[in-house]
């Protein structure tokens, strides 16, 4: 797909518009054409192989989502060099360490992740971005607008130039280094995922398949799974906007066929009162049944989660009207997409593996199956049903209590989210408490009467306590934050 999407942006229809985004008084304009946007990987290319990057060499991306990042991407493929993505939220230590680790040979930058190293540090703390100052990361160029304080730009040449002697998009493919994603890990052992070229393509292939974008259609979402199998359809990809009153008029405006959000962006723009169209799609974090079912009700034709891991992406989705109607224990996330093999280790552990796997992490050797780190059981028809993360096992009174298989239940009309967290009880012994975020304008007391029916349910993993509250999010997908969410009980059990 990579190999030829920048030949059919060039030769099909090279006018219509590429990338989408939101203005501020709530209008949609041209980011970049088709056209455009195989020039300025083409610009990239010539750029970056003067720098001397090719086979072999690694490049640091600390770019936001867009047209820019899209276009290194299509430039490094085509010179054959890996990607080493670099997430400035991560903070500077994580980041030094994961530095070390990758080793770029160059690290392109905007300005506006450089401004949090220097110049603009106060105002990027608040918008939990930290790098490390400029002189640890190694040699850094600018893309795009430069300013003070940033390092130089990368000098790039005529808008469209190509120079003799650089791969064309026709090489020949081989399974080399592409991409290195950083995931778990301390500022001592950082993951870094890498994943092959032709690991890649076979991930990016499934979401085709599964998504089936239409050429002249709108897709709304900003990851780079979600940009290429739409441009390579022939369909334009808009920027979801920030702020969920703007998102809900954008999706107002645009009507797209299929919209990729996070479930805390689906919630946020479900609260500012959005309408959707086509098919809805979400995940890196969990997503309910109650939370697909409330973006059907707000217009969605279909609405699906879907299960992915930074070392398999995607690997099953299920949609709503199956997920709502499952009822046993645990949380459904679907049959395994095609070529995706599953196995339960003795311990109850996922294993996944097949062609969009991670080849292996940095500095370890290619292992086939992906530990998720997930407890699961499969069903008779071979879907998978998740029992929560085997590292937040709870530990009461002897009794091994996985939160997953019961926090589905916990979902119910009027909860926005829900965990269950182990708070320490002496001797080793936790308390379970279950943290439920009402919907706004939820009435608790009606609320609590209606749990009691779950949490009976539940028979001896019912929780000790249950308290009412905003659950705590962290990380670029806003991923509960079971640690602080136990903290925040905590302190609220003592009081």
């Amino acid at each position: 797909m990579l190999d030829r999407l920048a030949h059919d942006l060039r030769t099909r229809h090279p006018d219509r518009p590429a990338v989408l985004a939101h203005t501020r008084l709530g209008g949609t304009r041209v980011r970049i054409r088709r056209g455009e946007l195989a020039a300025l990987a083409d610009t990239y290319a010539v750029a970056l192989n003067a720098r001397g990057l090719g086979e072999d060499t690694t490049l640091g991306l600390a770019l936001r989502p867009g047209p820019r990042a899209l276009a290194v991407m299509l430039a490094a493929h085509r010179l054959g060099l890996r990607i080493a993505v670099l997430d400035p939220t991560a903070g500077p230590d994580v980041l030094a360490a994961r530095l070390a680790l990758a080793r770029p040979d160059l690290v392109l930058a905007d300005a506006a992740a450089q401004a949090v190293a220097g110049w603009a540090r106060p105002l990027a703390l608040r918008a939990d971005l930290a790098l490390p100052p400029l002189e640890a990361l190694g040699p850094v160029a600018t893309l795009g607008r430069r300013l003070p304080g940033c390092a130089p730009r990368l000098r790039v040449g005529r808008f469209g130039a190509s120079v003799p002697g650089i791969p064309g998009s026709d090489a020949p493919a081989r399974d080399t280094d592409a991409v290195i994603v950083f995931t778990s890990g301390t500022t001592a052992r950082p993951r870094a995922v890498v994943h092959s070229r032709d690991g890649l393509a076979a991930g990016l292939r499934t979401v085709g398949e599964l998504v089936d974008p239409r050429p002249g259609s709108v897709v709304l979402g900003g990851t780079f799974f979600v940009l290429v199998p739409a441009l390579s359809a022939g369909a334009a990809v808009a920027l979801p906007a920030r702020e969920p009153a703007a998102l809900a008029r954008q999706l107002s405006r645009l009507t797209p066929a299929h919209t990729y959000l996070t479930p805390p962006q689906l919630r946020a723009a479900l609260g500012a009162g959005a309408r959707f169209t086509g098919r809805v799609w979400t995940g890196s974090a969990p997503a309910d049944a109650t939370l697909l079912h409330r973006v059907k009700q707000a217009g969605a034709e279909q609405a699906w989660g879907v299960y992915a891991l930074t070392e398999l992406f995607p690997a099953a989705a299920v949609e709503e009207a199956e997920k709502s109607a499952f009822t046993g224990p645990g949380d459904l996330v679907g049959a395994p997409l095609p070529g995706v093999r599953t196995a339960l280790a003795p311990d109850g552990e996922l294993l996944l593996g097949g062609p969009g796997a991670r080849h292996r992490y940095l500095g370890e050797e290619p292992d086939p199956w992906v530990r998720t780190g997930d407890l699961a059981t499969l069903d008779p028809d071979g879907r998978i049903v998740l029992g929560g993360r085997l590292k937040d096992m709870v530990l009461r009174r002897a009794e091994n209590i996985y939160p997953g298989l019961y926090e589905p239940s916990l979902h119910l009309p009027g909860v926005e989210l829900a965990v269950l967290v182990g708070v320490p009880d002496g001797d080793g012994d936790e308390r379970l408490v279950a943290l439920v975020q009402p919907s706004p304008g939820t009435d608790r007391r009606r609320l609590r009467a209606a749990l009691a029916g779950p949490l009976t349910r539940m028979g001896s993993a019912r929780p000790d306590a249950v308290l009412f509250g905003r659950v705590p999010l962290a990380g670029r997908s806003r991923k509960p934050d079971r640690a602080a969410a136990a903290a925040r009980c905590a302190r609220e059990l003592a009081g």
